[in-house]
């Protein structure tokens, strides 16, 4: 039929030219002979093909001008500009996530719930799923604005609707993640427990991990240290110094003039209990100088009293130390896209490193304490200093023991070809002595990063490893994606924007943070911005 009514249309067409041809120029090419008619008519083609360039040529800029105009919008977005430059982008990217979405195998949550500056309870979800061919995706899924209660059912309910709205099954849902608050992981009434009852009922075989973030766990630990006797006096004297503006720039001017290597202290807040480390070693190096201008401004405080101890100096120094430390477990568990075995690899090995510390400090070994090397260390105080690192050792070991439950099967994820074939799932078992048995399997273990391994895997061999490695590599093991999340709600619905819509602060949010590219042709395609000349 299609092709009946192309011949007639392109019948017509040929009439209508003829006719035309015939009626206006019926004496063109009388007086030529073939060839200068041969010649005639190419250069009239040649004119015809010149005035359809300049008018595809107008097209095409058209089309890239509107192109153009969506990326920048996108990049204006991205840098935490107006939401109406952009928010249109919002709905392309949230179909591309959708697309994705349905191909998931498996897919895991790290929730994360704070208020806004109008306290609006705002939920955010994040999503990390894989699809057959181990291509991962790791987007914000959803932010759920909460009026009026929080509680576990309020959340639940949150977590359900967004996974309906995003086509998502809980049989595919592998583990969640939390910052371990009660109304998310609490026994009795919390999202958790009410997923994990709603996932039972639903798919009675299916069962699903949880852990809380292993950064907010491993800053419950620092409380097993007893530092406070040195913390206190330190922030005290900081924020004597940086709270009175006459003070503050006495003492930067006084830092400038004795050419110290500091400019100033850092201000210590409770919100972000990490930057005790920084203040605290930012204090030690600058010690002579703030006792010095202590004395010169006669300022009293405790911290001018302890520094004459020495060994609340020695303490002072060891509390340096170990949150240096701590510091740097926690740069490590930081960013987005790690995997969880990745993480649990960090804060196991720095357990083991606390093991080696304390025994060390035992026995006055103070190799990897540099600070508290150049001090006079009595031997009370460095059994002291051990039996601390000992307790934060127990204190790791225990708040880590949802991860600590899983280790084998991190381990087996990371090292499939030195497992205990025996101590593995059934399933699993035939599949493994294939893989440890093949020579070429082992080098392609060794020169390919895991993620490749296992999806260059024979996808019929290999059925039920690749199977359980994509689960794996779904698992969240913090919620800090969700914390830079906040951070960036705060830039955009802070003091001078107060007013943005939960709406428009969820296009902001999803854009700003989303990996994922907005199809710009396909959105050229479908707008209303182009439009041709007839």
């Amino acid at each position: 039929m299609d092709d009946a009514f192309r011949s007639n249309e392109e019948a017509g067409q040929e009439y209508n030219l003829k006719r035309h041809f015939q009626t206006k120029h019926i004496n063109f090419g009388h007086n030529l002979s073939k060839q200068e008619l041969q010649k005639k008519a190419n250069d009239l083609t040649k004119r015809l093909k010149q005035q359809q360039n300049v008018f595809d040529k107008t097209s095409s800029l058209q089309r890239n001008a509107t192109k153009a105009s969506f990326i920048l919008a996108n990049k204006i977005a991205k840098q935490n500009k107006s939401f109406a430059e952009a928010e249109f982008i919002k709905d392309c990217m949230v179909d591309a996530l959708l697309t994705a979405s349905g191909r998931f195998q498996w897919f895991s949550i790290a929730l994360d719930e704070s208020t806004d500056i109008q306290d609006t309870a705002q939920l955010l979800i994040y999503i990390r799923g894989i699809d057959e061919n181990f291509e991962i995706t790791e987007e914000l899924l959803s932010m759920e604005s909460l009026k009026d209660t929080t509680t576990g059912k309020d959340l639940f309910n949150s977590v359900i609707n967004s996974s309906i709205r995003s086509g998502l099954t809980l049989n595919k849902l592998a583990s969640i993640t939390t910052d371990g608050a009660p109304s998310l992981t609490g026994k009795h009434s919390s999202l958790v427990k009410l997923l994990n009852d709603k996932i039972k009922e639903d798919f009675p075989l299916h069962s699903v991990l949880s852990f809380h973030c292993i950064i907010h766990q491993k800053s419950l630990c620092k409380s097993s240290l007893k530092l406070k006797h040195v913390i206190e006096p330190v922030v005290h004297a900081v924020n004597l110094i940086r709270s009175r503006g006459l003070k503050h720039r006495q003492f930067r001017s006084f830092l400038e003039d004795v050419e110290a290597d500091f400019t100033d202290v850092l201000y210590y807040t409770n919100v972000r209990w990490l930057s005790i480390g920084k203040v605290l070693k930012r204090v030690w190096d600058l010690k002579a100088e703030i006792l010095m201008f202590l004395k010169m401004q006669d300022i009293s405080c405790d911290f001018l009293n302890e520094m004459e101890s020495d060994e609340w100096v020695c303490d002072f120094a060891f509390a340096v130390d170990i949150m240096q430390k701590l510091n740097e477990l926690n740069t490590k568990l930081q960013g987005k896209g790690i995997f969880a075995h990745e993480l649990y690899l960090e804060v196991k090995a720095f357990q083991w490193k606390l093991g080696l510390f304390a025994k060390q400090l035992n026995e006055q070994k103070f190799i990897h304490f540099p600070l508290l090397k150049t001090q006079s260390v009595t031997q009370e105080s460095s059994d002291k200093y051990s039996s601390q690192l000992m307790a934060l050792q127990k204190e790791f070991i225990r708040r880590f023991a949802d991860f600590k439950a899983v280790e084998g099967l991190f381990d087996l994820l990371n090292s499939p070809l030195a497992c205990d074939i025996e101590t593995t799932t059934e399933e699993l078992q035939i599949e493994l002595i294939h893989l440890q048995a093949d020579n070429s399997l082992k080098m392609m273990f060794e020169s390919k990063p895991l993620v490749e391994f296992y999806a260059s895997l024979h996808s019929k061999k290999f059925q039920n490893l690749k199977k359980f490695a994509r689960k794996m590599f779904v698992l969240f093991a913090s919620t800090y994606i969700c914390e830079q999340t906040f951070s960036i709600m705060k830039i955009n619905k802070g003091k001078n924007r107060s007013l943005l819509t939960d709406s428009n602060l969820q296009s902001v949010l999803r854009i700003s943070t989303s990996n994922l590219t907005p199809n710009f042709d396909k959105l050229v395609n479908d707008s209303s911005q182009l439009h041709h000349s007839h």
